[in-house]
Parts: structure tokens; sequence; C-alpha cells
């Protein structure tokens, strides 16, 4: 049985955490840390970091605490950051131009190959010199092209249709900032990023903590 399929979810979101500040702390030239300081940065208990980590492998010394430099490789590794990845943009209005212009895609993996929008005041605008294209150019360019993650900017309305269209043509990495969830195969892996909902949360903690005064 492959051990990794027992890893929850809330672990695997836990980790982009964890190599953001391990990041951080190679900026800073710190060496090895223990899972306590670790924690005590993160915001998690030793225990917890611990636990996560032994999901998938052992790398810490008793005595001695993580080796940040390997520990970040590894954790570099288990999330795929070995490996490069095409991706394109559908939508872009506001949220899309915003992914476009983000310049950190690079530096783990993700090369934006293409961008496609259907408002023609926007096609053939250049963002970081990629140029919009018609929506309508999309599945040809999908045939044509090997694309692993489609992220898709568009209305809710279209969303699924967009999505549609990329399942059809192989790809199987969505990235889905439409608020609205997409009917996919199993083989097809969906990242939702609905950003009401997030704001929602952020408003319940609020009044929650209002409440508990």
């Amino acid at each position: 049985m492959d051990k990794k399929k027992n890893i929850s979810m809330a672990v695997i979101k836990r980790l982009p955490k964890y190599h953001r500040y391990l990041q951080e702390l190679l900026r800073n030239d710190v060496d090895r840390i223990s899972s306590k300081e670790l924690g005590e940065k993160i915001g998690f208990t030793a225990s917890q970091i611990r636990q996560d980590l032994n999901c998938f492998g052992d790398f810490g010394q008793q005595g001695y605490g993580y080796n940040v430099k390997d520990l970040y490789n590894q954790i570099s590794l288990i999330l795929g950051l070995n490996k490069e990845y095409k991706g394109i943009i559908i939508g872009a209005g506001n949220i899309g131009q915003a992914i476009a212009n983000y310049s950190r895609f690079s530096q783990i993996g993700l090369n934006i190959e293409a961008i496609f929008d259907a408002n023609p005041k926007l096609i053939g605008m250049r963002i970081r010199d990629i140029e919009i294209e018609d929506i309508d150019v999309l599945k040809d360019y999908l045939k044509d092209n090997k694309i692993d993650i489609g992220i898709i900017c568009v209305p809710r309305i279209n969303a699924q249709k967009v999505s549609d269209i990329l399942v059809e043509n192989g790809v199987t990495g969505i990235w889905n900032f439409a608020p609205v969830d997409l009917l996919v195969p199993e083989e097809v892996t969906v990242e939702n990023v609905h950003l009401s909902e997030s704001l929602l949360t952020l408003i319940y903690l609020l009044h929650d903590k209002d409440e508990s005064k």
C-alpha cells in the first residue's frame, strides 16, 4: 500500500507553509532548528511538526533538530518542485492579470505559456511578454501543446465549459478561481480558490471574536 495515500489533506496543505518558513530561515543563514523553535515561528506545536514530517520520512535527529537546508530540499521534492509544469490562464480580467504578473511562479517550476480571453478589447494585449489570445483558439492550442495546469479565471457561468475543454484535451490539473465547484473526472485534480468563501471565513472569525467578548 502506498503510504502517501494515507496522508491527510490537512497535512499536505501545511507543507507549503513549512517550505516558506524554511526558505526564510535559509535566507537568514540558519543551519539547524529544533521542532520547538520551528513551531514557535510557524505557530504549530513541536509535536504537530514531528507528526507531519514523519508522514514523509525521518528528517530530524534527537538532540540536534533539523538541518534547515536538507529539510527544505526534502519538502521541495515532496511538493514536486524538482519538476517543471506548463500552465495557461483562461480569463484575463483582474484576477487573471494579477496571476499572470506574479513573478514567483517560475521559481517554483510553473511556466505560464499562454493566456486566453473572450473580450476583444483584451485580445492582443501582452502581459509579461505573453500575448492574450482569443479563447476560440483554446482547443486548437491544447491539441498542439502539452499543458499540465489550467488556471480558470472566468465568470462562474463559463467555468464548467472551460473546465470541460481543458479536461477533454489532456489537462490534469486545474487551479480554479471561479466561484463554482467544477465537475471533473477522478484523474483530474482541482484546487479551488474561492475568494468569497475565504472572506466569509474571516468575517465569521471577526464576528465570533466580537461575540465572545
